[in-house]
């Protein structure tokens, strides 16, 4: 699949098959595992099965998904970001994750305005969900940054998380 999004430093592409040993190491990482969830994917295998039923799936279901986030210029895997269609919320919500080495250096948020500008337009949306965790600070005060809206809590795989709503 193609390219997504181009920011000043970053571009985001469509997920492939071939990023499965990125995903390999972003979703085992601590912060991932202790802030969204253990997906458990610990192997190559696993990570094209997830790529294969998740972002790629929702591609062609939704025509949005999680994209990969990479450092423009260089190809350097960082992250993903993009929209998320679950069957627990009534609209798209906004997902993201970041490696620890590039967290406070302003990527979420470069990536996350523009997958909310782009997302919204292409597909007609008046707003956009997002949930996390209570006591994840760090992502708290980024959904604060990017204009959403405390909207009160929700019960997603097995913890309360805070919700929230960006709109135009």
């Amino acid at each position: 699949m193609g390219k997504v999004i181009d920011t000043e430093r970053l571009t985001l592409r469509h997920f492939e098959a071939g990023d499965a040993d990125f995903i390999v190491r972003l979703l085992n990482d601590p912060s991932f595992i202790r802030h969204i969830a253990d997906k458990q994917v610990r192997t190559r295998e696993h990570a094209v099965h997830y790529l294969e039923n998740g972002p790629m799936a929702s591609y062609r279901a939704h025509g949005f998904g999680l994209n990969l986030v990479q450092l423009k210029g260089e190809g350097t895997p960082i992250g993903m970001c993009g929209l998320v269609k679950r069957d627990e919320l009534d609209r798209p919500d906004l997902g993201y994750a970041f490696l620890p080495a590039f967290c406070g250096r302003g990527y979420a948020f470069e990536a996350a305005a523009a997958v909310l500008e782009q997302g919204m337009t292409a597909h007609a949306l008046y707003s956009v969900l997002a949930v996390t965790l209570p006591d994840n600070a760090r992502s708290n005060r980024l959904l604060t940054t990017l204009g959403f809206r405390a909207k009160g809590a929700v019960d997603l795989y097995g913890a309360r998380n805070n919700l929230y709503e960006y709109c135009r």
